[in-house]
């Protein structure tokens, strides 16, 4: 059949089972937009308040579902406007396609109105990128951006796509999408008998886990490994999830604001496993000393992470749910009743605390915890509030946390949010921000509104870029540049003025029924929570150094 570009665009779309769209309209994609009007009833668009937003609610949807998030924008601005959304998908491993129009291929590097190389400007965030200049390659062309974006190491694809091919006419053969292969040509029998002898060798064995295991789904792999291997669990802020968070054997976060027997427990550990996970900075400390008594195996998808970061004594390279089942299938049940009351103990004497005097974000996030009884989709800002969200909150399944992890991007909640509630209509979804996030995206409450998206909007509201100020009170003598935000900005005023419902909170016993209020109303509501600009996430480990050097509160009183 004949048919023009902007034709093609959706029908491969609808191929690849789209349902939801994000996006903002312009000039050079109007064509694009013309015919997503036509097929409204088979694709949902929601028109964000800004590019970025539409970025990171395609984000929130690809991590909530694990399907292919999908936003649009025009050239030049709104292109640009993308980037930072695609960078924090690239950073996390979500696969994203993002769709642009640029100007026609008579004007392309004349400087035209609107014209940037988008390409060029997305080549080191992405997977891989696309510019179409000719509309008989489109169709192939979208078709290879799915199954790339999805494809090993999951990641953004962005296709280009210039307006005279959105117009141009061409015959178009419908396809069905072949079926997406878990990666194992690289799965070596000789690695995993390497990894089998040093787990039946080892006295002191722990696992961490990175988001390589909520990307593969291997929840319940992994949970039959640890169970057998029987060793504590530890994770990174990705990998939240991927083992149960109320389990006996589960230990907290490992890293920078890991809890004490996570890192104690790897400085003690004589093997650590690694599933997923790629030895970020903010988890290993001084690489010098991490893991310094232990051999470490790690199993990533990605050969590019092996060594890359730590220098491992065993690797497996493949999908970790595929691993784990061949590891599985040949690991017999271990015991290690000397080394697991070691880790007990480690548990009992550095529990996770809080100053429980008047309203703090660690009651917040217990409160979310208490009221969702756990069943709840969480995103998160970046900050204090994230750790906070990612240490007090006991996640039990995978693909309930969705936040910035490599990018640590401020303003990436809220759109995330509104993506995963558009997925997840029957789930309840809570984005926790501090006020300094907040600002930064806080229009897409008018998304929210529009659509009637409920979606939750917590505002851990400390009227100070509360992260950086601890930064600047623990290691820069106090000295507060810039990081005051004690203004008349009025949250509660805010929300009601874009259409949603605001809510105040300066009290611990306002928490549980303001939250209560905010799932049964049934549209986007904003909690502003006010807490003192001096709470502190704990514990931490100083930029640098070794985790073993964990400290708190009690450490520097």
């Amino acid at each position: 059949m004949k048919l023009n570009g902007s034709e093609i665009v959706i029908e491969c779309l609808k191929e690849q089972g789209v349902d939801t769209v994000f996006g903002y309209p312009g000039g050079t994609i109007l064509n694009v937009y013309d015919e997503l009007y036509k097929h409204s009833g088979e694709i949902r668009h929601i028109l964000t308040s800004h590019e970025q937003g539409a970025a990171h609610a395609a984000d929130g949807y690809a991590r909530s579902t694990g399907k292919v998030g999908v936003c649009m924008a025009t050239s030049g601005p709104g292109a640009t406007n993308l980037v930072t959304g695609i960078a924090t998908a690239y950073m996390d491993s979500v696969p994203v396609v993002a769709i642009t129009a640029n100007v026609a291929v008579p004007m392309l590097g004349r400087d035209s109105f609107q014209e940037i190389d988008i390409t060029g400007v997305t080549m080191p965030i992405t997977k891989h990128n696309f510019i179409v200049k000719d509309v008989t390659k489109l169709a192939d062309t979208l078709r290879w951006a799915f199954r790339i974006a999805q494809e090993g190491r999951p990641g953004p694809v962005l296709v280009d796509i210039t307006k005279d091919v959105t117009a141009a006419v061409t015959d178009y053969e419908p396809a069905v999408p072949e079926p997406i292969v878990r990666s194992t040509e690289y799965i070596k029998e000789s690695d995993l008998d390497e990894v089998i002898k040093l787990i039946n060798k080892c006295k002191k064995p722990f696992i961490f886990v990175g988001g390589g295991a909520v990307i593969s789904d291997a929840a319940d792999e992994l949970k039959e490994f640890a169970e057998k291997v029987h060793a504590p669990v530890a994770d990174s802020l990705m990998g939240k999830g991927a083992y149960n968070g109320e389990s006996e054997l589960y230990t907290g976060m490992l890293g920078m604001h890991g809890t004490k027997a996570s890192n104690l427990g790897v400085m003690q550990c004589d093997l650590l496993i690694t599933v997923g996970a790629r030895f970020s900075d903010r988890v290993i400390g001084n690489a010098k000393t991490f893991a310094k008594h232990a051999k470490i195996v790690q199993i990533d998808v990605d050969p590019a992470e092996i060594n890359k970061n730590i220098k491992v004594d065993a690797s497996v390279i493949g999908d970790i749910k595929e691993v784990l089942k061949r590891l599985n299938a040949r690991i017999e049940d271990h015991r290690h009743d000397e080394w697991d009351a070691s880790v007990k103990e480690l548990k009992e004497k550095y529990p996770l605390k809080y100053n429980t005097e008047g309203l703090t974000g660690p009651y917040i996030i217990e409160e979310i915890y208490r009221i969702t009884k756990g069943d709840a989709i969480i995103v998160t800002e970046v900050g204090q509030h994230q750790m906070w969200a990612a240490q007090y909150f006991k996640y039990q399944k995978p693909r309930t946390l969705l936040t910035s992890g490599g990018l640590g991007t401020m303003g990436y909640g809220l759109g995330a949010a509104i993506g995963a509630k558009t997925a997840n209509p029957d789930k309840v979804v809570i984005n926790v921000a501090g006020d300094g996030c907040f600002r930064m995206n806080m229009n897409e409450i008018a998304t929210a509104a529009r659509y009637n998206i409920p979606v939750i909007q917590v505002v851990v509201n400390n009227h100070v870029l509360g992260m950086v100020r601890q930064w600047q009170t623990l290691f820069y003598g106090k000295r507060y540049s810039q990081t005051v935000l004690n203004d008349a900005v009025d949250f509660v005023k805010l929300a009601e003025a874009m259409g949603a419902e605001g809510i105040r909170v300066t009290k611990k016993e306002e928490v549980g029924p303001a939250l209560e209020r905010a799932i049964a109303l049934g549209k986007p509501v904003v909690l502003d929570c006010i807490i003192d600009c001096d709470d502190k996430v704990f514990p931490m480990v100083p930029a640098g150094q070794s985790i073993e050097a964990v400290f708190d509160q009690d450490d520097l009183d």
